[in-house]
């Protein structure tokens, strides 16, 4: 990968458009009475629906794709520990858009002694390396994309102002990291022009693409859980994909399943709006104070 490539990608238009990287969006104007939309509004527990496609997206890549595949770090793995990845996962949006400067640095320095060990060797089919800025750059967009749409799917579209109050602190999802302040697109339009970009580059060869087809038959849990939800969080999965990506692994979306989609997420969303925010905002709250307790007592933080 070209060094700077965000800096090379911004001066001209990409050619694929929004049309087929981001989900359709129809819900309308917000429906939720709100002048100001954060970030931090955002870690409704219906937002992580979306969690396994969001994986897909960061695996387009193929340096991260590898990356994972072959990740040194067995206690960190996709395949053999999904609750874990998950959990650390999550743990990591929480901190970056919950926590303080003195936390998200903590978490920094041990996701850094876990990523050292992420680097390609003579076999590897590209050369990667988990510390590289650009990787993680277009890991951070792939997490606010999943971001962006799960809120505007509960709480309906955000106009410019809103989207770009919204947007103002998402670099905090890669600045936690090693990605920099000047890396970050200052605004909105600037994101879009990038991620547009950064998906001209996804890419699934075979061995990807059946890696990521176990994912959204969720190989990786157990039979009882699949069994019970495995339909409908293989259904979110599709769902919360953009069309150029279902295009890449080959997998249908009728406009029935469209039409399906959109109903779900108008009924969660009547529903969530009756429900307490301590309630909502639980799970990444909880993460929080489990953090704060594993510094505190000096425990491994992933």
């Amino acid at each position: 990968m070209p060094a700077h490539y965000l800096d090379e990608t911004v001066e001209t238009e990409p050619v694929l458009t929004s049309e087929r990287t981001r989900i359709k969006i129809t819900s309308g104007p917000n429906r939720w009475s709100r002048k100001k939309h954060a970030l931090s509004d955002a870690i409704d527990f219906w937002s992580f629906a979306g969690a396994a496609s969001n994986v897909i997206m960061q695996l387009g890549w193929p340096e991260v794709a590898y990356g994972v595949m072959e990740s040194r770090v067995p206690s960190g793995s996709l395949v053999h520990h999904p609750w874990k990845r998950a959990r650390t996962t999550t743990q990591y949006l929480a901190v970056a858009i919950l926590g303080t400067d003195e936390e998200r640095m903590a978490f920094r320095e041990a996701v850094n002694g876990a990523h050292r060990q992420v680097r390609s060797d003579e076999n590897s089919p590209v050369k990667y390396n988990a510390f590289n800025r650009e990787l993680q750059m277009w890991v951070a967009a792939c997490l606010y994309v999943g971001i962006e749409d799960s809120y505007q799917l509960l709480h309906g579209t955000l106009d410019e102002e809103q989207i770009e109050d919204f947007y103002s602190t998402a670099s905090k999802l890669g600045t936690t990291l090693q990605v920099t302040e000047e890396m970050w697109p200052a605004t909105r339009a600037d994101f879009e022009r990038y991620w547009n970009r950064g998906c001209e580059r996804v890419v699934f060869d075979e061995t990807t693409r059946q890696f990521l087809l176990d994912l959204v038959g969720l190989k990786m849990i157990n039979w009882p859980m699949r069994k019970v939800f495995g339909n409908l969080l293989r259904f979110l999965t599709i769902g919360t994909l953009p069309p150029y990506f279902r295009e890449q692994l080959g997998l249908s979306w009728s406009e029935d399943d469209r039409r399906r989609f959109e109903h779900l997420f108008v009924f969660v969303s009547f529903v969530n709006r009756f429900i307490p925010k301590f309630i909502r905002h639980g799970g990444s709250l909880a993460l929080m104070v489990d953090l704060r307790h594993r510094l505190k007592s000096g425990r491994s933080i992933i």
